[in-house]
């Protein structure tokens, strides 16, 4: 125990598993240590307080419990038993899932409008906090809830099975008693009724509603967009049709120099299609990473043979190709758009819920109306760290602010506090975001980008907004802990140790 560094993990093996053994103070811990999300090493994470953290996608798991609870990672892990012998630790078994203490307040039924991440966590959420009431998830689209990052990334490259993708399926909701609305979209929100009526005229009443309707990809306002072979990728079924048309045809034009136009552009160079991508700015996602990341990623793709036309606009699709508002023509066998999301506020909009860029929420995530919360891409919330409302479109996000969601429906006070994170990955590079950074005074950089080794500290005169990292995972770790705790000493320093 002595020889145990506080709040290092160490990594050992019981029973044929792999164990990450803890020291908090008098305090010592064992769980899995393999994260249930993408299988990262949680050795090389972070302890903060009673959770530990996973460095590739931050997943969160509880140290006591072995419970996920902060996504991307949907299952738990296993937690070991500890015996101590005088200095000594001995694994003994693995515990049992402890009984959930019943909630502090306890709805009548709750609803959950949209199949997303969000959604999905916070129907789990709700379950492992031991609420046993009627839960009704009503989704748009089969299969449900999937591992959307997957589908511009592996599964669209081609090197991820089909498999992979659906978070949960049927089977799943039925041993937790959801009641798994698939296909039957919600119509309207009946707020003094407290009922929400589908498509086919089914009625589900609530005691309490959660909005996570999520956001849908933009469309572009030119000749030709609405033809068949023009897409966009949001569903599972949108990144099959991709994939279907890659297979066919071998040139593909991308609109859009975005985050999920230029991971399509990736998977596609990967399935061997000629990329060319379009794009208004002069320096690809240099809006939200800055010139130097931007110019970084743009060389990154050349490399594998993406062409870019930048400062450019469509003018009009054809079936063999798109005219640009220069006059040069590309010609292609499909097109795909990447130019951004709307959030779906229509329901709330219609309900008399306040709308404003977003659906506009408090601290706990509820909406102008008490019985009815928001979270994910549609929820417009109060960011702790910037004191800025904000809507944030990432999905292990997403997925947080639906298991605080609710938590705050079952009774919890505290408010979300979690920090804005995704990552984005590039070929061989992977971007890791942590904050939330619309406008900035300045960008330093730490170390290299072409040596897939650098952090990049946004800045807006003195104040830290984002940190952004590459072959840095602890220090995305560590940024998104003291964002987290509102700890600017402990950020400042954190990154001045760096330089």
């Amino acid at each position: 125990f002595a020889t145990l560094r506080d709040t290092e993990p160490l990594l050992g093996h019981a029973d044929g598993e792999a164990v990450v053994l803890v020291r908090r103070g008098a305090e010592a811990f064992a769980i899995g240590a393999t994260c249930t999300h993408y299988s990262g090493p949680l050795a090389e994470g972070l302890v903060v307080g009673d959770t530990i953290r996973c460095p590739w996608h931050h997943a969160c798991f509880d140290l006591r419990t072995g419970a996920a609870i902060g996504g991307p990672a949907l299952n738990d892990l296993p937690c070991f038993e500890l015996v101590r012998e005088n200095d000594l630790l001995r694994v003994v078994g693995k515990k049992k899932n402890p009984t959930a203490s019943p909630p502090a307040h306890s709805p009548s039924s709750v609803v959950v409008i949209g199949g997303g991440p969000a959604g999905a966590a916070a129907v789990e959420a709700l379950r492992r906090l031991g609420f046993v009431g009627p839960v009704m998830f009503v989704g748009d689209e089969a299969p449900g809830p999937v591992d959307r990052p997957n589908l511009s990334k592996d599964f669209l490259a081609g090197t991820a099975p089909e498999e992979w993708i659906p978070l949960r399926n049927a089977a799943f909701y039925a041993e937790k008693q959801v009641d798994f609305v698939i296909g039957d979209a919600a119509k309207s929100i009946d707020r003094k009724a407290r009922n929400v009526t589908l498509e086919s005229g089914r009625v589900l009443e609530y005691g309490a509603l959660l909005l996570a309707t999520g956001a849908s990809p933009a469309r572009l306002a030119i000749p030709g967009a609405d033809l068949p072979h023009v897409l966009t990728l949001r569903t599972l079924a949108d990144s099959r049709a991709i994939a279907a048309r890659a297979e066919k045809g071998k040139r593909a034009v991308v609109i859009g120099a975005s985050f999920i136009g230029l991971e399509v552009a990736a998977s596609l160079r990967q399935r061997g299609v000629e990329v060319d991508v379009v794009g208004p700015e002069e320096i690809p996602l240099a809006r939200v990473l800055g010139k130097e990341a931007g110019t970084f990623v743009r060389k990154l793709h050349e490399a594998h043979g993406v062409r870019f036309h930048l400062e450019e606009k469509p003018r009009a699709i054809d079936l063999g190709g798109v005219d640009l508002e220069s006059g040069k023509r590309l010609a292609c066998d499909f097109v795909v758009i990447g130019v951004g999301v709307k959030p779906r506020v229509e329901l709330a909009h219609a309900a008399g819920l306040v709308v404003e860029n977003g659906i506009v929420v408090d601290a706990r995530l509820r909406t102008s109306d008490d019985a009815i919360y928001a979270a994910g891409d549609v929820a417009r919330y109060p960011d702790a760290f910037s004191g800025e409302k904000v809507r944030v479109e990432h999905f292990a996000f997403a997925e947080r602010q639906g298991q605080h969601a609710a938590a705050s429906i079952l009774g919890k006070t505290s408010p979300f506090v979690d920090a804005p994170f995704f990552w984005s990955q590039h070929y061989d590079v992977s971007f890791c975001y942590v904050g939330h950074a619309v406008n900035w005074d300045r960008i330093d950089v730490d170390g290299s980008l072409e040596a897939r080794d650098a952090t990049l500290v946004f800045r807006k005169g003195e104040k830290i907004l984002a940190v952004v990292t590459v072959g840095r995972d602890l220090t995305s770790l560590r940024a998104e802990a003291a964002i987290e705790q509102n700890d600017l000493v402990a950020l400042s320093a954190l990154l001045t140790a760096q330089s």
